[in-house]
């Protein structure tokens, strides 16, 4: 795009996962940004500190305007605030927040959303934890244009990405990280000189990716091995697959699937390998567990620790 005008945007996010792209845009001669809006700032660790969003912190260092509305929709002067700002795109990627007809007609072009799936598969918030908890072989990213419904807009672009059986919520999240801000790249350019044409989503394959419950994070031992260790997978660190012994929860942190059986949730041994305990049909080795109010620690040492 030399000798073009930069493609002017405001970008959208709040998580870590948002980072690599607006950092990308930040540094990139083809695109300008104008604009950040993100989350309000949230207590965060012991001392219930408000601490800014890793998308706001980047901003900041940057010397970018930032928008932190509690709820975007119900904020006219900062949907004001936008629009002085004349950009041509809006680029949103796990914001947080629902998007108004008002705020969606602000940019010249379109407002472009990074969702972390092949599309229609997955709607909704959480398709990275649902992909690997449902054991899938593979997902991907797409860009889409944002409508009123959820994640239903027409598709600009996909990029499928592989799913290894040791592969948990956080190592996929860095994936799509790194994977975004080209595909963000490849939209918004094929969108501003007209060569790339969005295409209507299939009316098959529809799923939603529903909010992730404690309840379901409680581990079943009588399930098959695979679906707990695909539980585990997906759902590391945040919220964190857990089982309940002696009036206490432990959280589970990895695992891995052998061939040995028991009666189901029976510790069957302890050893330089991990803790190896009984499934429905096979049984999981896990390496390592958080106790109800310790550390992360082996999970061999901590069942030693049972028997002392």
């Amino acid at each position: 795009m030399q000798n073009q005008k930069k493609i002017s945007l405001v970008y959208f996010g709040t998580p870590q996962i948002a980072v690599k792209s607006l950092e990308y845009f930040i540094n990139s001669e083809d695109f300008d940004v104008v604009g950040v809006v993100t989350q309000p700032d949230r207590p965060k660790g012991r001392g219930h500190k408000l601490t800014p969003s890793p998308v706001k912190e980047v901003a900041l260092a940057n010397n970018i305007p930032v928008f932190q509305p509690t709820s975007i929709r119900k904020e006219p002067e900062i949907q004001e605030e936008l629009k002085k700002l004349n950009p041509d795109f809006f680029v949103t990627f796990a914001f947080g927040q629902i998007l108004s007809e008002d705020v969606l007609a602000i940019p010249k072009f379109e407002t472009i959303n990074l969702h972390a799936s092949l599309l229609p598969r997955y709607r909704g918030a959480n398709p990275i934890q649902r992909a690997i908890i449902n054991g899938d072989e593979e997902t991907g990213i797409c860009t889409m244009i944002t409508e009123l419904g959820l994640d239903c807009g027409d598709i600009c672009i996909k990029h499928p990405i592989k799913l290894t059986d040791d592969m948990n919520c956080e190592d996929l999240a860095i994936e799509i990280s790194e994977s975004s801000p080209e595909l963000l790249d490849k939209t918004l350019k094929g969108l501003y000189d007209g060569s790339l044409k969005p295409v209507k989503q299939p009316e098959e394959g529809v799923c939603i990716a529903k909010k992730i419950t404690k309840e379901e994070c409680k581990i079943d031992w009588t399930k098959p091995a695979q679906e707990i260790h695909n539980l585990i997978r997906g759902v590391y660190n945040s919220p964190c697959a857990y089982f309940e012994h002696q009036g206490k929860l432990i959280k589970v942190l990895d695992s891995k699937v052998i061939e040995k059986s028991a009666n189901a949730g029976e510790f069957i041994d302890a050893n330089k390998n991990g803790l190896e305990v009984a499934c429905g049909d096979k049984a999981l080795l896990i390496n390592k567990v958080k106790p109800e109010g310790k550390g992360v620690m082996s999970a061999a040492d901590w069942y030693r620790g049972l028997k002392k």
